[in-house]
């Protein structure tokens, strides 16, 4: 707990934001958390993949994406599309996406995303073992009742309140092509190299692993550190235990308004009235730089939108999640359903489906799980929502140096789940004056602005 309680206001009630609530709720601090949408909301941290994924340590900027970009860009099926259209600030995060996706970048950047993920992998662990002990006394850490409010029925098994069905079986990336397969080994020599156990398999070895689906690979890397859960459930237990701490929200409040002066944000004004506080932490994901743009902050981002489809009752149930490699498809089991998700679509802070991005999804599900036809997604409602990316492909997490009091936790990409816990544990360190757990000087949110 911090020597002092203060006063924090956080704006944004994503993972993100939730995670720091919490964390800092823990420490003792007095939290307020305010989010534009309602309290039953489906943003970007509910429909994800789910998936927590030390694998995952090379940014979105790096070496080949920018050919692979302009190679995709023209077919609007394809994992990554971009709207064209005359946009300054697009055409702006463009060329700094072009400046960092090179060698040294990565080089540089993979230790801190390894180190961040296997963080928050710890911190995932934890919190399934603390919520899981603390709901099983009756009256649970959750302030919940057990016998007026019985958990809930997931996915076909009954699952405690506070259980979010976190699976540490690991991720396999699933390659369709022998040209696929000898790509991704290079990344698991690279991976193992760096302290991140990889295991390359031909299609036997695949299917010993996940034997409980049908696959049309030439093999795949297995990664056993990574895990999954459900998004939806995580999200949940994560709101009870922050209620149970005192954390007060504001549900459908959107920021009007920062007023700064003397290198100090004196108060967020909103459509229920002003806030104040000792401390302001900015979780606002793709809307974030719009509400910097208040306090002359430049916060490069392109909202990137991604689409997922859940079949709740599907034909075959893998055990393991898995990226079919080259479609770019996530695909994590999340107790009895199934659920599939991808697409980088950049169109601006456009929450519109595009039925045509959705059939990209689809139309590469037969090709890696034979068994499953386009008809097993007829009626399936798309799910989608809108990712923060920042040029380099690495958050803004951090003080900013023109208010002292303000706190930039935003801009995570795909791995904003993946990340959430040991953002809002990073956070709560700096906020309670402390020297972060991990060096985050690569994280920098004003390194644009200079």
């Amino acid at each position: 707990m911090s020597s002092e309680s203060k006063s924090i206001l956080i704006i944004g009630g994503g993972v993100i934001g939730l995670s720091t609530a919490y964390y800092c709720a823990r420490r003792g601090h007095r939290v307020t958390l305010i989010d534009r949408n309602p309290e039953q909301r489906d943003g970007c941290s509910f429909g994800n993949a789910g998936m927590v994924v030390p694998s995952h340590f090379v940014p979105l900027a790096a070496p080949g994406a920018v050919s692979t970009a302009f190679k995709w860009m023209w077919n609007p099926e394809s994992p990554l599309y971009i709207k064209p259209r005359l946009d300054w600030e697009l055409m702006s995060w463009g060329w700094k996406f072009m400046r960092a996706a090179n060698a040294k970048h990565v080089e540089r950047s993979a230790p801190l995303i390894r180190d961040l993920s296997f963080a928050s992998r710890a911190c995932f662990e934890e919190l399934a073992e603390q919520w899981k002990s603390g709901s099983r006394r009756g009256d649970g850490a959750d302030g919940i009742n057990r016998a007026t409010n019985p958990p809930p029925h997931v996915g076909g098994y009954e699952a405690d309140a506070n259980d979010f069905g976190l699976v540490k079986k690991g991720l396999v990336m699933l390659c369709r092509t022998q040209h696929g397969l000898d790509d991704e080994a290079k990344y698991a020599a690279q991976a193992n190299a760096l302290g991140v156990p990889a295991e390359v398999l031909d299609a036997r070895g695949v299917a010993r692993l996940d034997p409980d689906v049908t696959m049309n690979v030439a093999g795949g890397v297995y990664f056993p550190k990574d895990c999954h859960l459900s998004p939806n459930r995580f999200m949940a237990a994560l709101k009870r235990q922050c209620d149970a701490l005192g954390v007060t929200f504001s549900w459908n409040d959107e920021v009007l308004r920062l007023a700064g002066s003397e290198r100090q944000v004196a108060a967020v004004k909103t459509q229920r009235g002003e806030h104040e506080f000792d401390e302001l932490v900015l979780c606002g994901g793709s809307w974030s730089p719009v509400i910097a743009r208040d306090l002359g902050l430049k916060l490069p981002m392109q909202a990137g939108k991604g689409y997922s489809l859940t079949l709740t009752r599907p034909r075959e149930l893998p055990q393991l999640c898995s990226i079919f490699t080259e479609a770019r498809v996530a695909v994590t089991p999340m107790g009895g359903t199934l659920r599939f998700g991808g697409t980088m679509e950049i169109a601006g802070l456009n929450e519109d489906i595009n039925p045509v991005r959705v059939q990209g999804i689809i139309k590469a599900v037969s090709k890696y799980f034979p068994q499953f036809t386009p008809a097993d997604f007829a009626g399936i409602q798309p799910w989608r929502g809108l990712r923060p990316c920042s040029p380099d492909g690495l958050p803004y997490l951090g003080r900013t140096a023109k208010f002292a009091n303000l706190t930039l936790a935003t801009g995570h990409a795909m791995m904003g789940l993946s990340l959430g816990p040991i953002t809002g544990r990073l956070v709560s360190e700096i906020l309670s004056d402390e020297k972060p757990s991990l060096n985050l000087a690569l994280l920098d949110p004003d390194r644009y602005a200079r």
